[in-house]
C-alpha cells in the first residue's frame, strides 16, 4: 500500500502539462525583493581626464578635513585626476552582512573618462537613509575616449561610466516577511486569471485540497510550515511545479520609432477592405473535409486552406484607389505575409493596421510604443 502511494506520489510530481513552465519562471514570492541602494563618492587616480568643477573641490576639501588634514583658507583644490560619482547598486533579498555586492559609479561632473580610477570608501544608503552598504575599490571602464590636436575625438561607449565587481560590503540586511504567518503569497509577473486558477489545480493537486487559493488575477496564496528551514525546502518543490500558463490576449505591438511590428498568435481580422496605394491583396478560406481511412483510426476533421493572392493592381474603388479585401477567418499573420510579398515597408503595414483598428475589423489591442 505504501508503494503504490509513493508511486502517485512520483508520477503526480513528474506529470508535466502541454508547454509546461515552472512556478519560479512564472511568478515570486511576496516581499523576497531586492533594495535600491545610492551614494556619492570620488575617484581618484585620473590621468588628467577628472572633473573641472567646483564641487568637486569642495568635496575633496571635505574628506581630507574628516582624515585630519586642514588646507590653508583662500586655496581651492582642482586636481584633475578627480571625478565625483553617484553610486548605486542593488541589495540582494536575504543579504548578509559581510557579502559582496556589485557598484556602479557615474560621473556626475564634467570629467572626460573614468577608465584607470578608483573610488574611495564611500556609504550607500537605502530609501529611509540608513547605510547598508560601504563601497571601496578600482572600476572597470568599458568605454574609450580619445583625441587628437586638431580637434578630431572618437569615444567607443561610455567612458563615464564603471563598475566595481564585488565592490560594496554589505553592512546591514534588510527585514524579510518570508518566515513570518502561516502562508505565503506568490505575485505572477503577468495577470492572467487563467494562469492564476492552473497554478492554484498544480498546487492543489500535488499538495492536496486547499493548499492554495487565488485572491485575484496575480495573486495566489499557499498555506506553509512554520518552520522556517522547512519552509525552505516546501517553496522549492512549489516553485519547480509545472504549469501551463495561458495564452497572452491577442496583442499589436507596433514600435513607430524603428518600424517594427509584433503580432501574437490570437490576433484575427474581421470582413472589411483598405484602401492602400496600389496594392491589392486578396484572401479567401476554402476550407476542406478531411476524411481518413477507415482502418487509420482516425477522426473526420475540418482543414483550413487559405488562398492569397497579390498583386499590384486589381480591384479599385469609385476613387481609383486599390483596395485590400478581407475575408472572413483570416488571420493576421496571413494578411502580413501578402503585404511582404509586395514588398510593402512598415510604414505601410502600420497604416494598414491602424485602419482595420479605426474600422473595428482589428480583434486586438493595437499598441504603439
Amino acid at each position: 500500500m505504501k508503494h503504490s502511494i509513493l508511486v502517485a506520489l512520483l508520477l503526480l510530481l513528474n506529470w508535466q502539462p502541454v508547454n509546461a513552465e515552472r512556478i519560479k519562471d512564472l511568478a515570486s514570492i511576496a516581499g523576497v525583493r531586492s533594495n535600491q541602494l545610492v551614494g556619492y563618492g570620488l575617484v581618484v587616480g585620473l590621468n588628467s581626464s577628472g572633473d573641472k568643477t567646483k564641487f568637486t573641490g569642495q568635496s575633496l576639501r571635505s574628506m581630507l578635513a574628516r582624515l585630519g588634514l586642514t588646507l590653508p583658507p583662500g586655496i581651492d583644490p582642482k586636481s584633475k585626476n578627480i571625478a565625483a560619482v553617484v553610486l548605486h547598486a542593488d541589495l540582494p533579498a536575504f543579504a548578509k552582512p559581510g557579502q559582496k555586492i556589485d557598484v556602479t559609479a557615474s560621473s556626475i561632473g564634467d570629467a572626460k573618462s573614468l577608465r584607470g580610477g578608483s573610488l574611495l570608501m564611500s556609504p550607500l544608503k537605502g530609501a529611509d537613509g540608513k547605510v547598508y552598504a560601504v563601497a571601496q575599490g578600482n572600476l572597470v571602464v568599458g568605454g574609450l575616449s580619445a583625441s587628437g590636436q586638431d580637434g578630431s575625438k572618437i569615444t567607443v561607449n561610455n567612458p563615464a561610466v564603471g563598475r566595481i565587481p564585488n565592490g560594496a560590503t554589505v553592512e546591514r540586511g534588510v527585514p524579510s516577511p518570508f518566515g513570518k504567518g502561516n502562508s505565503l503569497v506568490f505575485n505572477l509577473h503577468n495577470s492572467d486569471f487563467t494562469t492564476a486558477n492552473r497554478m492554484v489545480e498544480a498546487i492543489n493537486r500535488i499538495l492536496g485540497p486547499q493548499t492554495a487559493r487565488a485572491l485575484d488575477a496575480t495573486s495566489i496564496k499557499v498555506s506553509a510550515p512554520l518552520d522556517q528551514s522547512q519552509r525552505v525546502s516546501f517553496v522549492s518543490m512549489v516553485e519547480n511545479m509545472q504549469v501551463a500558463p495561458d495564452d497572452a490576449p491577442a496583442r499589436v505591438i507596433v514600435n513607430s520609432r524603428s518600424g517594427t511590428v509584433v503580432i501574437n498568435g490570437k490576433v484575427r481580422v474581421q470582413p472589411t477592405a483598405v484602401s492602400h496605394g496600389s496594392l491589392t491583396v486578396t484572401i479567401s478560406e476554402n476550407p476542406q473535409v478531411s476524411q481518413p481511412n477507415a482502418l487509420a483510426g482516425g477522426n473526420t476533421a475540418i482543414v483550413p486552406q487559405s488562398e492569397i493572392k497579390v498583386e499590384e493592381g486589381g480591384v479599385i474603388d469609385d476613387e481609383g484607389n486599390h483596395m485590400f479585401v478581407f475575408n472572413p477567418g483570416v488571420t493576421l499573420d496571413e494578411i502580413v505575409k501578402s503585404v511582404n510579398k509586395v514588398g510593402a515597408g512598415p510604414s505601410d503595414l502600420v497604416a494598414i493596421l491602424e485602419a482595420l483598428k479605426t474600422a473595428g475589423a482589428l480583434r486586438a489591442e493595437l499598441i504603439i510604443i
